[in-house]
């Protein structure tokens, strides 16, 4: 199960909006083994694409840097589908390589709702698990 913050939730959805009819990405960062998602960071599609996302690769090596020098991981990866459902499609699956993220997929389809899913992926197998949202902590 992926625990969240609303502020986080938040934040992926304004994203997703903001960069729609292109699909947004990013992730969230958190403790090193904690399963914690805690920073929010929002990416650059280098595609810049209604269809496909691709973190752009010197973004990626700075943000992944940054998170070791902060003993952090990516405890999620997050990009919207812009036409299509919540659900990783096969280039999802393929590109996706953090064994341990949830990987959360935004649909902005609906202009008046947003579909938020998270999925864990591991060796090319797709489990969708449930969301607790939950306030966000005092000092956060």
């Amino acid at each position: 199960m992926l625990v969240i913050e609303a502020d986080l939730v938040d934040a992926m959805v304004a994203h997703a909006r903001a960069d729609h009819p292109d699909e947004a990405c990013g992730i969230i960062a958190g403790p090193e083994g904690s399963d914690r998602p805690e920073r929010f960071v929002a990416m650059i599609n280098a595609e810049r694409s209604p269809t496909f996302y691709r973190f752009d690769s010197g973004e990626q090596l700075r943000v992944w840097r940054e998170m070791d020098d902060r003993d952090e991981e990516a405890v999620v990866v997050y990009h919207s589908h812009t036409g299509t459902e919540a659900y990783p499609s096969r280039t999802d699956i393929s590109y996706a390589s953090e064994p341990n993220a949830h990987y959360v997929l935004i649909s902005t389809r609906d202009p008046e709702q947003h579909e938020l899913r998270s999925y864990r992926i591991l060796e090319g197998e797709v489990t969708e698990e449930p969301v607790r949202i939950v306030p966000a902590y005092a000092g956060s």
